[in-house]
This record gives structure tokens, C-alpha cells and sequence, in this order.
């Protein structure tokens, strides 16, 4: 940033300025960004892939389907068999759910829209296991467009209905784990809110050490949030973004650790300025002048990062691009305007009782990271190749990552009704006819594709077939659960088998075959994405340092570094939670937060290396740099791992896992790739690192001695 911009924007009149116009915007957003939740989108259809063949089915299927059906099963258990009185008593149930509002109606030539085990009889399958302890009754839902966010009070009426003594009463099904769902995302933008920031001050009080000064960043940290949540709210409203539970929790998470890791780098270098500069406007002016650069790369690589997840198929990861960005984006301006006009109207007491005062030493030259570099500096080759060999080994862990999705009931960290009844249907022996394989095609063809249905393995007898024009469906239900491996290939199965059917033109929809396509396209992000987002990174990398040597040095490290948290998180997942795998989409995020996330604290190192290296050559230049740095950067390391970790307040396990892997990335690329890695890189290559720029031409040579002297910053 311009030294004149910087200082006008914190002079002082203009700092009131700026005060008032974010306290004004910040009014305003707040009334807004409550709002955000009331317009996500979890349905089904805001994760599909568009060129998925489910997509395509499901656009076909309308004449056969109400569009804003909710299948939803009612499960009775009782240990010893259900009694005639129970069995009774199920089917007055029934009667009682077919008055319910909101219940669909049923289309021609379609079972009814409560289908009780006496009615199931007729229809031709079984709704009563064979021991007689379980029983089910299917109803279908009709509640509207957003009906999927009402399904937690309607799942709760069923229950009610549905209680009978000694019998226990599960709601599965798509409406039992819409309801679930509901409840693991419900109230997520208060707890997640509270949790973050609470981890965030204790570790802000534990770095400044003052009883004041973490306000200013929390406080900046949650205008950032309030002005993104209503940028957001007015682009899912009115221009069609897609915002769901899980992009909503990680806009959060990334505003809030982000914009206290931004305010840690510009605090730390205000404090160094505020030392050689007795007027605290010109002390931020210059601290703004050098502290800009980097904070503004690292926005942009990270903006940049998240808007290449706008290339993938799955609607629920290219909406995550723009969310997150406009969340960067607003937290940069926020950070390098608010908080500077609050810094600076507080004056230096805001640090008490360590206040920085004008001459006195900058503390940072005799502590623990200055005592890192003289260690590394006799040596840094055999730090350097002894450090990558340690975590290549780490990323071996890589070989028991399973990312061909979870079940149901491996989806959660904890119990839910839902996932419970769906399991007690398979105990039972019972098929949840909610759960089909749904075949369109031209009409005249439905004989041919019922023959091929007909006997595959795992496949229900095929349902008689509906025709409207000139499209015919076929049903069929399938004997497990909907995301289950089984599940994937008894589809592929009837897919093999239909799309044999010469003139057909079938297409094969229903829950399992979206979970497939789900996977098959997240299959093909991770292919597609990760090498763009490498080559957005390294171009913004290679404009910030000048040169093309650097850059290189600094992806293959972020990568190595991104491969060893992988590693370990996938031993964690395995033998300490317990996980059964990892969802498809989980090596994409985890990559693009720790790659995008990671690459900024060398963002932080190498932009100070480079204004040292002018000075003094690339080896001083590095010990500078790490000594400057070493403990910010440590700090806001351990802030956006900590508010990573929050995610795993929120029980579903895709989350967890990408808190517990982004916080170990973010942990290793703070004490072992950037400060001891990267900085050894650096000092055994010298000039060198910067080529093909002139940058320290000279072969700055450092001697052991040199490296005993005090360390002195130079400008």
C-alpha cells in the first residue's frame, strides 16, 4: 500500500472517518446477516452435478413425481415381536398420518401416499419382518420449495402419532434424515460463532498478554463477518448463489481465523514501527506501507483459490467459491482499515502493561526464534533435506485414506434417529421402499426395461411401469443404504443392464444413484482443481517475489506439507476416531485450505525476507525475517488452527475431518515448514532463491559468527 494512502487513511481526522463509516455499515449489514440463514439450501438438488446422469433423470421423472416429495419411513421395533395390538394400533397410525397436513398427492398409476404394512400386503411387499419386531409405514411429504427445513417439526408429529407403548419409534427415510440434518446444522451460526470466538480471545489473550488489545481484532473480526453474511444474503437471494449448511459453517470459520491472523501480522509490525516512530499515526503509516503487501497476497491467493472451486461439477463445492471469497475479501478491507483507525485512536496504553515505547529494544531479537536460526544457519542443508525426508514419510499415511464415501450411519459423529431406524430396517431384513432405483425412458420401451430389471442382483421385482407422452418409468427398490458401496453397485449394475436396452434411451435416478454421481464427480474435481488452484497460487507467488525459483520452492513445500497432514489425519481418522472412510469432496477442501491457507504464512516470511534481503543479502536476510516473524506468525498459525478445530462442534464427520486436517497443515506449516524448512531452504540457497531476478546477486556468505551477533532489523 501507497506510504501517502496509508497514512491518510489513518491521520488524524480521517480515522474518525473510517470509524464512523464501518460502525454505519456494520448497522446496516447486521440486520441483513441474520437473515443468511433463512436462505440456505441443503436440498438434494443444490449438491447434484449438472451433468450428472441423475440430474438428468431427475428432470425427466417430473411428470411421474411430485418435485417436492419427501419419502419418509416410520420404523416400529419391539424386542419379542411386535403384538396384534401394536400391529393394530400401526395401522390407526396410518390413518392418522393421512390427515396430516402437508401430506403428497398421489399420482396416477403410484402407490398412495401412506402406505401401511396391510396396504404394503396389497401392494405386493413385505412391510412386517419375518421375526415380527419390526414393522414400517412410508408417508410422503409435500411441504414446498423449502420444505426439507420444515421437516424437523413434521418428523417430530410422526412421533408423537406414532407412540405406543414399550415399541420403539424411529423417522427415516429422506424426511428422518432431513430432519437430522437439520438438527446437526441447527443453531450452527450461533454456537459456531461462540465457540470461535472464544477460542480465538483466549489464544489472543494468551499472545498480546493485555487485558485490552484482543477487542479491537475480535471486534474487527466480527464487522467482517456481519458485512459478508449480508453481501452473501443479497447474492443467494436475488442472484442465485447457492449457500448450504456446510458453506455457511466455513464462512465463519474462515472470516473469523482469517481476519484475527491478518490483525496479528499488522499489530506485530504497528508495535515494531511504534518503537523507531514517536508519532503513532506515522508509526502506522509505515506499519500499513509494509505490512500491505503481504496482506493483500495472502487475500488474493486465497480468494483466488476459492473461486477455482467455481470449475467443479458439484453445486455445493462451486457455491463454496464465491462464499468464501467475498468472505477474504471483506475481511482484507476490513483489516487494513478498520483496525488500523482503532489502533491508532486507542494509542499505545491499548498494550498495557507491555507497551511498546518509542527507542525501546524490539524484543523479538533475542527470543525463541532467533535461537531457531542460529541453529539451523551452521547447517541448513542437513535441516533442510532431514526435515523434507520426515514429512515425505508422514505423507505414507496417504495409502489408508478411503475416499469413496460414507454410509448413512458413518456420516455422523453421533446417534440419530434417522441413521438408527435405517439400520433396523437392514437388521430386519425389511427394504426401505423409499430407497429406488428409478429408470426413464421413451415410452414402448417399459417391457424391455422391466425384463432387464428383473432378477439383478439386490434389486426388488420392479414395480408396474408408468407412462406420460412419450417417457415411461420403471421403479424398482434396492436393499441398502442409499450411500452405501453396496448401494453404488447395484446402480451401476442397472445401469449396465438398462442402458443395454437398444432404442431406450434409459436414464437411471433415485437417492443411490445421486450419492454415485455425487462421487464420480467429486472424483473429477479433485483432478481438475488442484492443479489450477497450483498454477493461480504459484503466479501470484512469482508476481509478489519477482522471481520464478522462489515461488517453485515455496508450492513444493505447501504440497509436502499438505501430503504429511493428509497422512496423518488419515491414520487419526482410522485408528483413533474410528471413521469408516472420508468423503469424496474431503482431499479437494483439505487441499485448497491448506494449500491457499499455508502458502500465506510463507506469504508473511518471504515478503519480509525480501525487503531484508535489500538490505543485507538473502542468508541475514532469512535470520531477520524468522525473528521478526517467527512468533506472529506462530500466533496466528495456532488461531486458524484452533478455529478450524470448532468444526468439530458440528456432528457430521466431512467436517470434523476437515477441522482436524486443516488445523494440523496449518499447525505444520507454522513450526516446521515456514520456520524451519523453508528458512533453512533459503540460507543454504542464498541469492540464488531469487532467480532469474538481480535480487542479491552477490553470494551473501554467513558465517557462524555472524549468525552469534544480535540480529538487527534493518529499513
Amino acid at each position: 500500500m501507497n506510504r501517502r494512502l496509508a497514512g491518510a487513511l489513518t491521520g488524524p481526522v480521517t480515522k474518525w472517518v473510517v470509524l464512523v463509516a464501518w460502525l454505519l455499515i456494520a448497522a446496516g449489514a447486521a440486520m441483513f446477516a441474520s437473515k443468511l440463514a433463512d436462505v440456505q439450501n441443503n436440498e438434494a438438488s443444490s449438491w447434484l452435478p449438472e451433468s450428472a446422469e441423475s440430474t438428468r433423470a431427475f428432470e425427466k421423472l417430473e411428470p411421474f413425481q411430485d418435485p417436492n416429495a419427501i419419502p419418509t419411513v416410520v420404523v416400529y421395533e419391539r424386542e419379542g415381536g411386535l403384538t396384534e395390538a401394536d400391529l393394530a394400533a400401526i395401522e390407526e397410525h396410518a390413518t392418522e398420518f393421512a390427515s396430516m397436513d402437508g401430506l403428497a398427492q398421489a399420482m396416477e398409476g403410484r402407490p398412495p401416499s401412506v402406505v401401511s404394512p396391510a396396504t404394503a400386503e396389497q401392494l405386493g411387499f413385505p412391510a412386517v419382518s419375518e421375526s415380527g419386531d419390526v414393522a414400517q409405514t412410508s408417508v410422503t411429504f409435500d411441504l414446498g420449495s423449502e420444505g426439507w427445513n420444515e421437516m424437523p417439526g413434521v418428523a417430530d408429529d410422526l412421533r408423537d402419532i406414532a407412540d405406543i407403548e414399550g415399541v420403539e419409534v424411529y423417522v427415516a427415510g429422506a424426511g428422518g434424515q432431513a430432519a437430522d440434518s437439520a438438527e446437526a446444522f441447527g443453531g450452527i451460526d450461533t454456537t459456531l460463532l461462540t465457540a470461535t470466538l472464544s477460542v480465538v480471545i483466549v489464544i489472543l489473550l494468551f499472545t498480546y498478554r493485555s487485558p485490552v488489545l484482543w477487542m479491537l481484532p475480535i471486534f474487527s473480526a466480527v464487522v467482517a463477518l456481519f458485512v459478508s453474511q449480508a453481501l452473501i444474503y443479497f447474492l443467494a437471494r436475488y442472484a442465485d448463489l447457492t449457500v448450504n449448511g456446510q458453506s455457511y459453517a466455513i464462512l465463519t470459520i474462515l472470516v473469523i481465523g482469517a481476519g484475527t491472523d491478518y490483525a496479528l501480522l499488522l499489530v506485530a509490525r504497528y508495535r515494531e514501527e511504534l518503537r523507531r516512530h514517536q508519532d503513532r499515526h506515522e508509526a502506522m503509516a509505515f506499519a500499513l506501507h509494509r505490512a500491505a503487501p503481504a496482506l493483500m497476497a495472502s487475500a488474493a491467493t486465497v480468494a483466488l483459490g476459492m473461486l477455482c472451486l467455481m470449475l467443479a461439477e458439484m453445486n455445493s463445492t462451486a457455491g463454496l467459491g464465491p462464499v468464501a471469497a467475498i468472505g477474504i475479501g471483506v475481511t482484507f478491507v476490513v483489516m487494513v482499515t478498520l483496525l488500523p483507525a482503532l489502533l491508532v485512536i486507542a494509542g499505545r496504553w491499548v498494550f498495557w502493561p507491555r507497551r511498546p515505547a518509542y527507542g525501546s529494544p524490539e524484543p523479538t531479537r533475542t527470543g525463541f526464534w532467533a535461537h531457531v536460526g542460529r541453529w539451523i544457519a551452521p547447517r541448513p542443508r542437513k535441516v533442510w533435506v532431514v526435515t523434507s525426508a520426515i514429512l515425505a514419510v508422514a505423507c505414507l499415511g496417504l495409502l489408508r485414506l478411503d475416499t469413496n464415501g460414507l454410509a448413512t450411519e458413518d456420516s455422523y459423529t453421533q446417534e440419530f434417529q434417522s441413521v438408527t431406524g435405517q439400520q433396523v430396517l437392514v437388521d430386519a431384513g425389511l427394504v426401505d421402499q423409499s430407497n429406488t432405483v428409478m429408470v426413464v425412458a421413451k415410452a414402448g420401451s417399459e417391457d424391455a426395461i422391466t425384463e432387464a430389471l428383473t432378477g439383478l442382483q439386490d434389486v426388488e421385482p420392479p414395480k408396474p411401469a408408468v407412462t406420460a407422452g412419450d417417457v415411461t418409468m420403471v421403479e424398482a427398490a434396492i436393499s441398502f443404504d442409499p450411500a452405501s458401496p453396496e448401494a453404488f453397485e447395484t446402480v451401476e449394475r442397472v445401469r449396465g443392464a438398462v442402458h443395454s436396452v437398444e432404442g431406450a434411451d434409459a436414464l437411471v435416478g433415485g437417492n443411490s444413484a445421486f450419492f454415485l454421481d455425487t462421487r464420480d464427480a467429486a472424483n473429477r474435481d479433485n483432478l481438475v482443481i488442484i492443479p489450477v488452484i497450483l498454477l493461480v497460487v504459484f503466479l501470484i507467488l512469482m508476481a509478489l517475489l519477482r522471481s520464478v525459483l522462489a515461488p517453485l520452492i515455496l508450492i513444493a513445500t505447501v504440497v509436502l506439507s499438505f501430503g504429511a497432514a493428509m497422512g496423518i489425519s488419515a491414520m487419526l481418522f482410522e485408528y483413533v476416531f474410528g471413521f469408516a472412510g472420508s468423503d469424496p469432496g474431503f482431499p479437494l477442501f483439505a487441499f485448497v485450505f491448506l494449500v491457499a491457507l499455508g502458502i500465506d504464512y510463507n506469504i508473511f516470511l518471504m515478503t519480509r525476507v525480501r525487503e531484508e534481503t535489500m538490505h543485507s543479502g538473502t542468508r541475514k536476510g532469512a535470520l531477520v525475517a524468522l525473528t521478526s516473524t517467527g512468533g506472529v506468525i506462530t500466533s496466528a498459525g495456532l488461531v486458524l488452527a484452533a478455529t478450524f478445530l470448532v468444526l468439530g462442534t458440528i456432528p457430521v464427520v466431512f467436517l470434523a475431518q476437515l477441522g482436524v486436517a486443516v488445523a494440523l497443515g496449518v499447525i505444520l506449516d507454522t513450526m516446521i515448514v515456514r520456520s524451519v524448512l523453508v528458512t533453512a531452504i533459503n540460507m543454504d540457497l542464498g541469492g540464488r532463491i531469487w532467480w532469474p531476478s538481480r535480487l542479491d546477486r552477490e553470494d551473501h556468505h554467513l558465517t557462524l559468527e555472524e549468525v552469534q551477533e544480535p540480529i538487527e532489523t534493518v529499513h
